[in-house]
């Protein structure tokens, strides 16, 4: 029997094994997608903390442009993770998804300015919810290459179609997240294939807060103030995921 040369054993053996072992996330990947996650939220915080603002009818100017917005955004990011946010410390990719999303976030309220300053109209339907999803959307028309954002939730109480969980989010968010065994609040991240490319995904799961109850909680069914029926949820329950990819 002809014997293999080493060289084609060796060969063999490093093909198996970078098939059979995959590559596991860095430490950037996962620091990069804490922090897209974390600045999002911060954004979203600050729509909430003005929502009687916005939504009073008496103010035509509000004094809420972009910029007052991700100035908020970033003082509560350092607030909540005891650091304050430093560009220049950022590697060059991290700096350019950081600028990306900050200028979403300035331009999708300096574009809803109209909205926001409207007098004699109280609700606005400028909300949390609808910030996120168009500071992620235009978040991806400039980096959609490089990196995704997204608010989703389980398919029995997400309210957008946009935001209806593909199926690997799907997956974790009732493998893992909605199950008694998981950590509260603990992230899952995976090495998969999206759009035909290999990328890091990280699901964050997001927990309904008291303030979210108004719309999100009791007695389900009950239309709420943006014309959805309520999901009938408690204060701790899973409410969604901020997912987050980072093509390779």
């Amino acid at each position: 029997m002809r014997r293999k040369s080493f060289g084609a054993v060796m060969i063999a053996a490093i093909a198996f094994a970078s098939f059979a072992i995959p590559v596991l996330a860095s430490d950037q990947e996962l620091a990069t997608g804490e922090r897209l996650a974390a600045v999002l939220r911060a954004g979203r915080s600050v729509i909430s903390n003005h929502q009687s603002l916005i939504n009073d009818e008496s103010i035509a100017e509000k004094n809420l442009p972009g910029q007052r917005v991700v100035d908020e955004a970033l003082e509560l990011y350092a607030q909540r993770e005891g650091k304050s946010l430093e560009p220049e410390n950022l590697s060059d990719l991290d700096k350019q998804l950081f600028e990306a999303q900050i200028a979403a976030m300035r331009e999708i309220v300096d574009e809803n300015q109209d909205l926001i300053d409207a007098e004699g109209i109280g609700f606005k339907g400028f909300i949390p919810a609808i910030f996120a999803r168009l500071v992620n959307e235009r978040f991806a028309e400039k980096v959609g290459n490089l990196a995704q954002t997204k608010v989703t939730a389980p398919v029995d109480i997400v309210r957008n179609r946009k935001a209806t969980p593909d199926e690997w989010e799907r997956n974790v968010l009732e493998s893992k997240f909605q199950t008694s065994a998981w950590e509260r609040g603990k992230p899952y991240f995976d090495e998969v294939e999206k759009n035909g490319k290999p990328a890091f995904r990280m699901l964050i799961p997001e927990y309904y807060s008291a303030s979210c109850l108004t719309c999100h909680g009791q007695p389900k069914g009950e239309v709420d103030v943006t014309g959805y029926p309520k999901e009938g949820g408690a204060e701790g329950d899973l409410a969604g995921a901020i997912s987050i990819t980072l093509f390779r």
